[in-house]
């Protein structure tokens, strides 16, 4: 079993609740961290003291508060400890269920678990572990899909940004002119336009508003 255990949430309660599993699995050295920074540097001081963890089970979202962090959510922890450290076993332990999101943490990141907070979360999370440990990867139920061949109804990253912009509040004028500040493209009103015309087709419907509602209910956003 895993002899060292770093646990990400900036929820006490749910870190107390991966410990007891960890202890319950004979995982007797587990640290836990309520920054995304601080688990960073942990892993970071583990590997340069030849005492490096073995598994990171964290959560992606964490709340701002009064310190400043480089890395603002589990997913910005993973990637960078998955370009540093490639053979690190990663658990994502989230209420996060969007598939587009679950696939791009699997592809882009080769992340080894993903398990669903919920009522059966805590079972799953011991299985996953498990199942980790013996180098096969783990996927709750509902975000099972996130690991078959891409569906019609799916969408790519750029699409997403610009249904969150939408589902913001933002015009497409407003969308266009963020994306060109952040350097990013297709910025044109006219390709903002035609993109989101190509998904009301897609999703069928009727308007913006109809359309956001669709993505939200099926986890694209």
């Amino acid at each position: 079993m895993f002899k060292k255990v770093l646990v990400a949430d900036d929820l006490g309660s749910i870190n107390l609740g991966v410990i007891t599993i960890a202890k319950h699995l004979g995982i007797l050295n587990v640290e836990r961290v309520e920054y995304c920074d601080d688990a960073y540097l942990r892993i970071k001081k583990g590997s340069f003291d030849m005492d490096p963890y073995d598994l990171l089970i964290t959560d992606l979202s964490f709340k701002k508060d009064h310190r400043e962090q480089k890395y603002t959510s589990g997913e910005d922890l993973v990637k960078a400890l998955r370009n540093e450290y490639p053979n690190l076993k990663i658990i994502v332990y989230s209420i996060e269920d969007r598939i587009q999101m679950v696939r791009r943490l699997v592809e882009s990141y080769k992340i080894n678990a993903y398990v669903c907070k919920g009522r059966k979360g805590l079972d799953e999370l011991t299985k996953a572990v498990q199942v980790v440990y013996n180098n096969d990867t783990f996927f709750s139920e509902q975000v099972s899909p996130a690991l078959k061949r891409k569906s019609k109804m799916e969408i790519d990253d750029f699409d997403v940004l610009l249904l969150e912009h939408l589902a913001k509040g933002d015009s497409q004028e407003e969308i266009s002119q963020i994306l060109k500040a952040k350097d990013l493209k297709p910025s044109s009103l006219s390709s903002i336009e035609k993109r989101l015309n190509k998904l009301k087709i897609q999703f069928q419907a009727n308007n913006a508003i109809h359309l956001v509602a669709i993505t939200k209910d099926i986890g694209l956003i």
